[in-house]
C-alpha cells in the first residue's frame, strides 16, 4: 500500500477515526531533508501495510492541517492512535527510529 495522500478533505476519515496507528509525514517539495526521508516514508508503508497507516501531508497544498499540528519545521512525523497524537518527530531520522514510533502504538 502506497502512501496516503492526506488533505483537509480526507483527514477526518483517514486519521481522526481511523482504527489502526497513523503516521502522519509533513513535507514540502522544495525541502531537502524530507526528499531524504520520502524513501523512507514509503519503506515503512509497505512494512506496514494492514498495520498503521502511512499518510503524507504537504504543507504548501495543505496550510490548514500544517497549523492544526503546530508545524514549525519540517520533515515532521507525527504518528496518532484513536485520534490523539502520541508521538512526534521534527527533522530526518533513520527508519529504525520512525519504526519505533509507530510499533509503540501496535
Amino acid at each position: 500500500m502506497a502512501e496516503l495522500q492526506i488533505t483537509k478533505n480526507n483527514f477526518e476519515v483517514e486519521v481522526k477515526n481511523s482504527e489502526i496507528p497513523v503516521l502522519l509525514d509533513f513535507w514540502a517539495s522544495w525541502c531537502g531533508p524530507c526528499q531524504m526521508l520520502s524513501p523512507v516514508i514509503r519503506e515503512i508503508a509497505g512494512e506496514y501495510e494492514g498495520k498503521a497507516k502511512i499518510g503524507k501531508v504537504n504543507v504548501d497544498e495543505e496550510p490548514e492541517l500544517a497549523s492544526l499540528f503546530g508545524i514549525a519545521s519540517i520533515p515532521t512525523v507525527v504518528v496518532m492512535k484513536q485520534g490523539k497524537v502520541t508521538d512526534t518527530s521534527i527533522g530526518y531520522k533513520p527508519k529504525e527510529q520512525i519504526a519505533e514510533m509507530l510499533d509503540k502504538e501496535l
